[in-house]
């Protein structure tokens, strides 16, 4: 009787897993505090589809559209570094990409004694995070209050 060695025929499958998961990583949004130039690039390796606009003199605003059909907004200040990302959509966009450096802060920010299942607010030094929705329809932006240019109302990022 012949045996069969599974574990050779699953070798090429489970090195492309690990390399996969290796560059995984590298796909990520032109996160919170990063520079404006690896937006586009982001664009191309998530698959997704954007539309860039002017807003105002002093931010632009990238919308991406994920294939998860949430729209990702990136801001934009004129130093050329993401300020602001805001999302909407069915289901929140991967927070560790889009918080980038600021993702550890979140995940080790003190949370809100009031338990509100269909809000956050988290504000930790310069980072603030707010959030709000329910199963399908969320909502949330995050942003350095003190990279917001002079005269941008919180009130647009959205």
């Amino acid at each position: 009787m012949r045996m069969i060695r599974y574990a050779d025929s699953r070798a090429p499958a489970l090195l492309a897993a690990v390399w996969v998961a290796a560059l995984a990583p590298c796909t990520a949004f032109a996160a919170l505090g990063e520079p404006e130039a690896s937006v586009q690039s982001d664009v191309v390796q998530l698959r997704a589809s954007i539309k860039s606009s002017q807003v105002r003199a002093s931010y632009r605003v990238h919308e991406i559209q994920l294939n998860t059909g949430t729209l990702l907004r990136e801001y934009v200040g004129a130093d050329g570094k993401v300020f602001a990302v805001a999302w909407q959509g069915s289901s929140k966009p991967d927070l560790r990409q889009a918080l980038g450096r600021y993702f550890d802060v979140y995940v080790s920010a003190p949370r809100s004694k009031v338990v509100d299942r269909k809000h956050m607010h988290i504000q930790q030094g310069d980072l603030v995070i707010e959030g709000s929705g329910h199963m399908r329809a969320l909502s949330g932006r995050a942003y350095l209050a003190s990279a917001v240019p002079s005269g941008v109302d919180l009130g647009d990022l959205r």
